[in-house]
């Protein structure tokens, strides 16, 4: 990350981006959603527009006044920020979001799809490295995590 807060977006990505952007056209700047979240979540969690349109169709589709209608419109419209990707391929985030997460210097990227997350690297390798570890580490020795696609796409 640079002094303004700008970071590198891998190019693969950006496709993914452009991809899900039903307003991009070449030439254009990809749009995506960035959700910071509350307090508890260590990360930024940054949603093409075509997956932030599917999360808000299932929270439209939840009964109004519901709490857990109301959790989620505040997470994923109150403690969000829409922005874009500029031309140089970076994201510029915003002081509030790198203060969040407390950002400085470098910016882990993990990508999940639609989504990426965006983390300190420090805190990816002590909260969510080593939770998965440890959640290993109580597996069967013989463990393959791999054993989790069997049946993944059956019809």
């Amino acid at each position: 990350m640079d002094t303004k807060g700008r970071v590198s977006i891998p190019a693969s990505f950006r496709r993914v981006l452009e991809a899900s952007d039903p307003n991009w056209k070449p030439g254009d700047n990809p749009e995506l959603v960035i959700v910071y979240g509350d307090h508890r979540r260590k990360f930024l969690e940054c949603y093409t527009m075509q997956a932030i349109d599917e999360v808000d169709a299932k929270i439209d589709a939840l009964p109004r006044g519901s709490m857990q209608r109301k959790t989620l419109q505040r997470m994923f419209h109150g403690q969000s920020f829409p922005t874009n990707v500029d031309e140089t391929g970076r994201l510029v985030l915003p002081a509030k979001l790198r203060s969040k997460i407390d950002l400085e210097g470098e910016a882990f990227f993990i990508a999940a799809g639609d989504t990426f997350q965006i983390w300190k690297p420090e805190t990816y390798e002590s909260d969510e490295l080593a939770a998965a570890e440890e959640w290993l580490d109580d597996q069967p020795e013989d463990f393959d995590p791999l054993v989790f696609l069997d049946g993944v796409g059956d019809a």
